[in-house]
């Protein structure tokens, strides 16, 4: 079994307490797929105002803001990650591969002989 990593970093100090993890890294990603979050949003499956939301709240979570909004333009402006926000991008997935080999190296025969354990039962 090799164990998939899924995790969240919250600021605990705020209220609401803001945070980042998979799905606004994931939102991030396909912003800076198709330069828009109407079009990322459609592309995930989720509504325009919930990525609406996660990118607002990705915003207040860092120094500076992940998301810009382009105005003008032939296609009337659209959406692009700020070097903040690809930056943010990177760094969380090198932070979740490193994370992914932890947790094989620490736990990965522990969890294999477990798989194997509840395939039996």
């Amino acid at each position: 079994m090799r164990p998939e990593v899924r995790f969240h970093i919250r600021e605990k100090s705020q209220r609401p307490a803001l945070g980042i993890g998979p799905g606004k890294i994931a939102l991030l990603e396909a912003i800076a797929e198709t330069g828009s979050i109407t079009s990322a949003a459609k592309k995930l499956k989720i509504s325009y105002r919930r990525a609406w939301l996660l990118v607002d709240e990705t915003n207040r979570c860092l120094v500076e803001p992940a998301v810009e909004t382009l105005t003008g333009g032939q296609k009337g402006g659209g959406t692009a990650l700020t070097r903040s926000g690809a930056e943010l991008v990177r760094r969380y997935r090198v932070l979740e591969r490193q994370t992914e080999a932890a947790v094989s190296s620490k736990l990965g025969a522990i969890l294999r002989k477990s798989a194997i354990r509840r395939a039996h039962d």
